[in-house]
């Protein structure tokens, strides 16, 4: 039977509602005046953290990590937050060792953060392990995320299977994690239906409207019950970002699910507050990320990827090859083992698809491409090419590997903590986790930080008495847009 309850909405304009649209410059000072309204509204869980708001905060905004976090908890101190995990890559694309992953959890969990969302690119539920361990340990919530993509190997029943095991493996709920924005209505009931008969902990879903298709799977989700969906706020909502909550409010009216609670005023006010944060950031907004994108469909890979590999295929002369360069994804990706597209495979499946294009097929191999056909992110959902493998072992020089990569990484937290003393630069945990992860993008930071404030501005220099007359000349300074100009004016008598 299908509950009546009510669905419950999360929130996610503060992390990927403007990751998605606004390449993730909003600064913490630009979300203060939103919060305490987000934290009255009765949303599931607040989205504040994770995916690329740590790298962008140091490399633009001049922020510390755990800074944002400290300032969102307090301005929102009662509704969970939320924050997304690559497993065992934390917000990173290289695996690290347990005792970073753990530390980083630990110190995420001291500064507020209530729920982990963990993944893995490659849907391997050994690279989840840890963090969900370390979650749960820390006394927080460790989700655990299905993240669905499409291919032969890929159906409803792998993923209710999926999330079967997530379950075993100690997760509090489970997330479809739609990044793409590709799944169709029929499919998200399908799979939704599945997790709910076998699983009998929570089941989220989280999707993009980048395809268009976003609200009506949401809508399906919910009647085959699912607990909790994520939306954010306009204009930080749609086209590649989550449905907007005041669409899927109407969507929902006269709905036995509808939530309670979520007010169309406040939204409203919401969006009168957020706007003009959007006109702020207009030189990282695009109008092709705002509207339905058919393209996505036609190339299932995330509307992100799509943008940025126009932007890049120019940058390297290829424009004329852009249609090569996407008919191509398909073959690396059967080659790869049918991996998901999602950060890090869909950057790594991208320029392998560039490269076979632009050299011939595996002429040039990256060598992050080689580390997941040797297996050094995970195990694939299906098994790699084993002429492509061959090739990878050859050029990488070293064996493929079926262990969790992760188990041959040493300790790692003792020698960041030696480093950063070495560098003059505190020491602490969450140091050590932010230095592990973004080590040049860090030491940048604390030279912004520390260099000497800059020698104030010259006084202007004072005015001429226009009294003073010199003969038939008037000597006169003049100070045009902060300038001062000797100036002499013709006396006429």
């Amino acid at each position: 039977m299908i509950t009546t309850k009510p669905v419950i909405f999360n929130n996610t304009v503060l992390r990927d509602g403007h990751q998605s649209l606004a390449a993730t410059r909003m600064k913490t000072e630009q979300m203060l005046e939103a919060a305490p309204i987000l934290d009255s509204m009765g949303y599931g869980a607040l989205e504040t953290w994770g995916g690329a708001t740590i790298d962008a905060g140091l490399r633009f905004l001049n922020e510390f990590p755990f800074d944002r976090l400290d300032a969102l908890k307090k301005a929102c101190p009662d509704t969970p937050h939320m924050m997304l995990l690559r497993g065992q890559n934390i917000v990173q694309y290289a695996h690290f060792p347990n005792d970073i992953v753990e530390a980083f959890i630990h110190c995420s969990a001291k500064h507020g953060m209530d729920i982990f969302r963990i993944f893995d690119a490659l849907n391997d539920p050994r690279n989840m392990q840890c963090a969900i361990n370390a979650a749960k340990a820390a006394g927080k919530q460790a989700h655990g995320v299905i993240c669905y993509t499409t291919s032969p190997v890929h159906n409803a029943k792998s993923f209710v299977k999926m999330g079967v095991e997530l379950e075993k493996m100690g997760a509090d709920a489970i997330v479809l994690k739609d990044m793409a924005g590709l799944i169709p209505p029929v499919a998200a009931k399908k799979i939704i239906k599945g997790l709910k008969k076998k699983i009998k902990i929570p089941v989220w879903f989280h999707t993009h409207e980048t395809a268009g298709l976003g609200a009506a799977s949401y809508l399906a989700a919910i009647n085959a019950g699912v607990d909790a969906i994520d939306v954010s706020i306009a204009p930080f909502a749609n086209g590649t970002g989550q449905p907007d909550a005041l669409r899927m409010l109407a969507m929902l009216d006269g709905h036995p699910r509808k939530p309670r609670g979520v007010e169309t005023e406040k939204l409203e006010r919401l969006r009168q507050i957020l706007t003009p944060v959007y006109e702020q950031l207009s030189d990282f907004t695009s109008h092709k990320n705002e509207v339905v994108d058919s393209d996505t469909l036609r190339y299932q890979v995330p509307g992100g990827m799509l943008s940025n590999f126009r932007n890049q295929l120019k940058e390297q002369g290829m424009e004329d090859k852009f249609e090569d360069v996407f008919a191509e994804i398909p073959v690396v990706r059967k080659a790869l083992g049918w991996i998901p597209l999602v950060t890090p495979t869909s950057q790594i499946v991208g320029v392998q698809a560039m490269l076979n294009v632009k050299f011939g097929r595996w002429k040039n191999f990256s060598p992050q491409a080689m580390d997941i056909a040797l297996g050094y992110y995970g195990q694939t959902p299906a098994p790699v090419d084993k002429d492509v493998q061959a090739l990878a072992a050859k050029q990488a020089k070293k064996d493929p590997i079926t262990c969790r990569p992760a188990d041959l990484k040493e300790p790692g937290m003792d020698a960041l903590r030696a480093e950063l003393e070495d560098l003059g630069l505190p020491s602490d945990d969450e140091h050590c986790v932010i230095h592990a992860m973004f080590p040049m993008q860090l030491a940048e930071y604390y030279k912004k930080k520390n260099a000497p404030e800059p020698d104030p501005a010259p006084e202007p220099a004072p005015q001429a008495d226009p009294g003073k007359q010199t003969g038939k000349e008037q000597k006169m300074i003049l100070t045009v847009n902060g300038q001062a100009h000797k100036v002499a004016v013709e006396v006429v008598s």
